[in-house]
């Protein structure tokens, strides 16, 4: 069952062969394991698997890295196994042709286990929303961040990757161009656009969850493009405000920006931002001006 596309009449023509379907809640090579749940699937429930199994015609075309899981083991009325599937994200399925499919119903499946005493693929995606959730609130700050003009670009850039990362790497590729060409054409002077996306370049520093996402990096690219010089005139230029003086925190320690620049800040820049980062610092500002990422500082 290997060769040619996966579909549902092909995943039918298993199940109506099977005598009993075993699904352990773990990948293939732990699904033999004692301390891995599993239920025996026999009788009229493997026509309620079938459905509840049914997936996209054609697949997706590719395959997932993961090992996936659960695993579904297809057994005839002789004992032999036939088939062994694997669940990808709870909403993937692999093993029936050539490439995964998408199930037409994934929280249906989710349920339909839970009810059996299954309940890892429900709490896992309790999880992931709740992760989802949270990850939509991050990009709608920096959204709001935005500096005037930008919003729409900017929407572009933190769309989500999907499964296709290719094809959302070119789009992503597309939108940064578009944004930067933007944040030049309302923002002409170098000065004042640098001032702009350092404010901006700094929501990442309060976030609770750390990292640069790849939306960030957007706007730490656009900072690192500009003159070196220029972006430490802009930061002279007048007193730069709490939310530049984070984006500069975030620039500074960038590999990129230590990498062609080294750690040493020129005065009094050096003094103001570890002024700043002593009196109101996050975590991580405060280990980097400890290890010296911002000049020869040593104190806490």
């Amino acid at each position: 069952m290997a060769e040619g596309a996966p579909t549902t009449a092909r995943l039918g023509d298993v199940l109506n062969r099977a005598d009993r379907v075993v699904i352990a809640e773990g990948p293939p090579a732990e699904a033999d394991s004692a301390d891995v749940a599993r239920i025996v699937v026999t009788g009229a429930e493997i026509a309620e698997l079938a459905q509840v199994l049914a997936i996209v015609d054609g697949g997706t075309g590719s395959r997932c890295l993961c090992n996936g899981w659960p695993t579904i083991m297809v057994y005839d009325v002789g004992g032999e196994l036939i088939a062994c599937w694997t669940l990808h994200h709870q909403s993937g399925l692999r093993g029936i042709g050539d490439c995964d499919a998408d199930l037409r119903n994934g929280p249906a499946l989710t349920e339909w286990l839970a009810e059996r005493g299954l309940t890892r693929s429900r709490e896992v995606q309790a999880g992931l929303a709740v992760q989802e959730a949270a990850e939509d609130r991050r990009r709608l700050r920096w959204l709001q961040a935005a500096p005037a003009g930008l919003r729409d670009a900017a929407m572009d850039v933190c769309d989500p990757p999907g499964r296709d990362l290719e094809t959302w790497s070119g789009r992503l590729r597309n939108a940064k161009a578009r944004l930067a060409a933007l944040a030049r054409h309302g923002y002409p002077d170098e000065i004042e656009r640098i001032r702009v996306l350092l404010a901006w370049a700094g929501i990442p520093a309060r976030e609770s969850t750390g990292g640069l996402k790849w939306y960030d990096m957007a706007v730490q690219q656009q900072l690192l493009a500009e003159d070196p010089d220029l972006v430490l005139t802009a930061l002279a230029a007048r007193p730069p405000s709490p939310a530049q003086l984070d984006g500069a925190a975030e620039l500074f320690a960038s590999p990129e920006w230590t990498g062609a620049h080294g750690k040493q800040l020129p005065e009094p820049l050096r003094s103001m931002l570890i002024g700043h980062i002593r009196a109101d610092g996050t975590g991580p500002m405060r280990f980097r001006m400890r290890h010296g990422y911002y000049g020869a500082e040593r104190s806490a």
